[in-house]
């Protein structure tokens, strides 16, 4: 049985593998601001993409992705203000979900593209 760490790190893996293979560019694993970690940032095309990864090894307590809170939406959004200021990008942005569900040796995995939307 795997730690909570170890699933969540396969779940990050395979999310970028996906990402990757749906030609995204992945610019950050893991970016920390504050209280805040995005899972991965990411372009696709110029947009640039917040990435929260959600994943668990049973739907005991409901799927992945309706895990993430208001709150954690709010810490999202913060930190990536910040990043926009750092990198001096001034596009488009998104705010995606991956939602993995990891069973024995194999896994579901779903992308949830404009998840949620920041306004300002």
């Amino acid at each position: 049985m795997s730690t909570h760490l170890e699933l969540g790190n396969r779940g990050e893996s395979l999310a970028q593998r996906l990402l990757l293979d749906e030609g995204y560019q992945i610019l950050e694993r893991n970016w920390r601001f504050s209280r805040a970690e995005v899972d991965i940032i990411a372009k696709d095309g110029e947009v640039l993409v917040f990435v929260e990864v959600k994943t668990r090894s049973s739907e005991i307590f409901g799927q992945p992705e309706e895990s993430i809170s208001p709150k954690k939406e709010a810490l999202l959004k913060d930190a990536a203000a910040v990043y926009m200021e750092q990198i001096g990008h001034q596009w488009e942005i998104r705010f995606d979900i991956i939602s993995i569900l990891i069973k024995g040796d194999g896994y579901s995995i779903e992308h949830f593209k404009d998840a949620f939307f920041c306004e300002w």
